[in-house]
């Protein structure tokens, strides 16, 4: 990552910050491609732990099923890959965690792994605020699995950003 993308995601975190803390509300993110790299973005942010509550990393289908609840036939059926595997992903934090939003993601980060319906750079992603409908998008992302894993965390932060506007 260069300095100029590292500068416009910590641009972006401190806008965040600024809105969830205006609203007193907080963020947990479940992340799977990404792999720590939302929550690290997050808590780079001096006093994030005013806002950001907690960050798992669930890369493999077992920890999606343990630690966020996600029914395993949704996994079977559709792949871990998919919008019913990043809603329930979404849904499962939001039932385990006080936060009162929350950013799922799940992708093919590659350089393997991608297939017809999910080539490389496919990343899935879900946004909930406790009481509301769940809201998700799916992306192709191009480049290395560096710039397709920052692309992703860039992304997923900007659209939460544009849900608290």
């Amino acid at each position: 990552m260069t300095a100029s993308d590292q500068t416009q995601l910590l641009h972006i975190v401190n806008r965040l910050a600024e809105r969830l803390l205006v609203r007193k509300q907080s963020l947990a993110v479940a992340e799977s491609c990404t792999g720590g790299w939302l929550a690290k973005s997050c808590t780079d942010l001096a006093g994030s732990s005013q806002w950001f509550e907690r960050g798992l990393v669930t890369y493999s289908n077992a920890a999606k099923v343990d630690l966020l609840a996600v029914p395993n036939d949704i996994i079977e059926q559709h792949g871990a890959v998919s919008e019913a595997t990043v809603t329930a992903m979404a849904a499962g934090l939001l039932d385990n965690s006080p936060a009162d939003w929350t950013i799922a993601v799940s992708g093919v980060a590659g350089p393997g792994g991608g297939s017809a319906v999910n080539p490389v750079g496919s990343v899935w992603f879900a946004w909930q605020q406790r009481g509301h409908t769940v809201v998700s998008s799916k992306q192709l992302f191009t480049g290395d699995r560096d710039h397709i894993r920052q692309a992703a965390v860039a992304y997923a932060l900007a659209r939460l950003m544009n849900y608290l506007a």
